[in-house]
């Protein structure tokens, strides 16, 4: 797609000679391909500085460094997603993707999705029907009992229609044309105008391997076309919105609409004496999560620099929920916990998850765990407390704020205020006054019902 303007002085030309004659064999397509693109860059005069060719491995790969352009050069069957890329982060670029029926093959689920998202590149295929880079293997494209070196007794493969896969990925302009066309820089010029995504199948001949193993010239790809009901020119021609400027616009009204973050300003003090490992091992449902960002975030209003690591299983309200915290006065360079300092288990689940974990316990660690939970035996320090219980007349799902309230009440490693300021801040005002009265029947804990082994 073309969004750029004219060169400040016509260019008669977008190609160069100065690196020889193009390299490929006598009578390959690539030749007619590669000089039909530079014809149609010259019928749209588009300044050269702002269109990027993009290939990757196989013989068209080789075209990009005779057109004076921008050029890049990547992985095989990747070139499309290059191509994106460029497009997403650069959309006033005229962005064209230049692949052979190999890349095609390799690269096919970003061909569908370009093709889906319609993001404003034009692909050109030299559609040659086989690797003609490595020695003529069949490629996705090779038609039915067609010889290669891979199929030397016939191709039993059913050839992909890249036209029609495309179109039914949604592909807004598709367009079919031979080496042979008269018109082929034209309808090339027309794919490299459309606003969306654009492909252009060039069907074309291998004289090294396809051609001579099939004994075919321009009769028989004509009659090939014939045989499997598929016509020449422009196939499908739906314009639809295109995929990056829809993006941004979204984006742009998404950002309007959010609300700004409060910024985070220390207000409390802390008593952290060294980087400090917390983990919080409960169930899912419990807001282990959230009540954990929380925590970091108190940790934070407190003067502190805090990770959070989460973990948890592939379903959802079944299974554990594990936070991992850590706290520092100093940046934190290292975030995994080799043995947490304080191990807050609220649940079975939680206490199944981190079995392992209690029995390798040192006694440098406090365990602050459910009261009726059976835990196994740890050198950690335990204190058990009645989590359940509280949270049955606090809320159920602030079982986590009250376990996080009692710690902090046991340890003072930042005022519970900070854990009360995090809340207030960060959650909607009927979850936040349910989350604060947990906080202080938490606290209770401590001083009122809290009692160590």
């Amino acid at each position: 797609m073309s969004t750029t303007g004219a060169p400040a002085t016509p260019c008669a030309s977008y190609m160069t000679d100065k690196l020889g004659p193009l390299p490929f064999c006598p009578g390959c397509g690539h030749h007619v391909v590669a000089k039909a693109l530079d014809q149609a860059l010259v019928k749209l005069q588009l300044d050269p500085h702002k269109v990027v060719i993009v290939t990757d491995i196989g013989c068209i790969g080789l075209s990009d460094r005779y057109f004076t352009t921008n050029a890049f050069h990547g992985l095989h069957g990747r070139a499309v997603t290059y191509a994106c890329g460029l497009k997403l982060a650069r959309p006033e670029l005229t962005v064209i993707a230049l692949m052979g029926d190999g890349g095609c093959g390799i690269g096919g689920t970003h061909v569908l999705n370009v093709a889906r998202r319609n993001i404003g590149i034009t692909l050109i295929v030299a559609n040659n029907f086989n690797y003609g880079m490595t020695g003529g293997q069949h490629s996705v494209t090779t038609p039915s009992a067609g010889i290669t070196s891979t199929t030397p007794w016939g191709n039993v493969e059913g050839p992909m229609d890249l036209c029609g896969t495309t179109i039914a990925a949604g592909a807004a302009w598709v367009a079919r044309c031979t080496m042979f066309d008269k018109d082929l820089a034209d309808v090339m010029a027309q794919a490299l105008a459309q606003p969306g995504f654009a492909l252009l199948d060039v069907w074309e001949l291998c004289t090294a391997y396809y051609a001579p193993r099939n004994r075919m010239k321009k009769k028989e790809l004509d009659d090939l076309l014939a045989s499997d009901g598929l016509r020449l020119g422009v196939l499908a021609d739906t314009p639809r919105p295109e995929y990056s400027a829809r993006y941004r616009a979204a984006y742009e009204t998404g950002r309007a609409a959010s609300k700004r973050r409060p910024a985070i300003e220390v207000q409390h003090g802390n008593s952290v004496p060294r980087q400090t490992g917390i983990i919080i091992a409960g169930s899912a449902g419990q807001k282990i999560r959230s009540t954990a960002a929380l925590f970091a975030q108190a940790g934070m209003f407190s003067g502190l620099e805090a990770t959070q690591k989460d973990d948890y299983p592939i379903t959802v309200m079944t299974g554990h929920s594990l936070a991992e915290l850590i706290f520092s006065r100093q940046r934190i360079d290292y975030t995994a916990i080799e043995a947490p300092d304080y191990l807050l288990v609220i649940s079975e689940d939680g206490l199944i998850s981190s079995h392992d974990r209690l029995q390798r316990l040192p006694d440098t660690c406090t365990v602050y765990a459910e009261q009726s939970l059976d835990l196994p035996v740890t050198k950690a320090r335990v204190v058990r407390c009645p989590i359940a219980q509280a949270a049955a007349q606090a809320g159920r799902r602030s079982v986590a704020v009250i376990a996080v309230a009692a710690m902090l009440q046991d340890t003072g490693l930042f005022p519970l205020d900070a854990f009360a300021r995090a809340i207030s801040t960060f959650q909607e005002a009927n979850i936040a006054e349910a989350n604060l009265k947990a906080l202080k029947a938490g606290a209770a804990l401590v001083s009122d019902r809290l009692s160590a082994d």
